[in-house]
């Protein structure tokens, strides 16, 4: 029975999407003309609004923990976990302030929804060395001019029963070297709602997401000993927390 409703639930929320994405393309036309950060920070002003309203419309609730974390005026990598395609447009629009997203290149393709795509992310195809160095100046970029910067370093969705998949070095590079600090997140429940293991489903969830006290950086420090350091305190949280 859940199987089938699931799969109601899924028609449901693909209407819901795809027309609330319809006024999000234009208002993000219409804001073209903006200079960063700006016109990233009315996005994600735009997005706060769009996300409350997929979530009512589909019988899903968010709750937000620990915004306090972020001082105002600072800049942040945020490191979240990947468990669904909910994490993304789920985590976004509610790190409080401009950010962007390192994101699949591939996505942008998609009609419409890859103009929304691209206003909020940074893009870099994996398969290909240039796009990856590319992508990690860009990043450098987004933090120069005051925005956060939120990385997934799981790279994928994690399929499997551990926590956390192992980390790539990609955030911990650009926190040494940019002398920024973490903010580590946990969202919790996506994959109640998208499971990465099913296709066509969708699932009301009640999810949450923490974001945990900044974790500092020096140019001086050890990226490697810096990712175990995030790798172990968002294992740790998530153990502990995890519903």
């Amino acid at each position: 029975m859940k199987n089938i409703l699931s799969k109601v639930f899924a028609v449901w929320a693909l209407i819901v999407f795809g027309t609330t994405i319809l006024i999000v393309a234009l208002l993000v036309w219409l804001t073209g003309f903006l200079k960063e950060p700006t016109k990233t920070e009315f996005f994600r002003k735009i997005s706060v609004v769009w996300i409350r309203l997929f979530l009512f419309l589909t019988g899903c609730n968010l709750k937000v923990r620990g915004t306090k974390y972020f001082i105002p005026g600072n800049r942040y990598i945020v490191c979240c976990n990947h468990n669904s395609f909910m994490d993304i447009p789920v985590v976004t629009p509610f790190i409080p302030g401009a950010n962007k997203t390192i994101a699949k290149a591939e996505m942008a393709k998609i009609p419409i929804f890859g103009m929304v795509y691209k206003r909020g992310s940074i893009l870099v195809d994996r398969n290909d060395k240039k796009s990856r160095q590319n992508s990690f100046r860009k990043m450098k970029q987004v933090l120069m001019q005051g925005m956060h910067m939120c990385i997934y370093p799981e790279g994928t969705r994690n399929k499997t029963e551990l926590p956390l998949k192992s980390f790539h070095d990609g955030a911990f590079r650009l926190a040494v070297e940019t002398d920024t600090a973490i903010i580590p997140a946990l969202i919790f429940n996506s994959k109640k709602a998208l499971p990465p293991t099913k296709g066509f489903y969708f699932w009301p969830a009640k999810m949450e997401l923490h974001f945990l006290p900044e974790i500092r950086v020096t140019k001086e420090e050890n990226y490697e000993i810096l990712k175990d350091k995030v790798y172990q305190v968002m294992t740790d949280y998530y153990l502990l927390n995890k519903k």
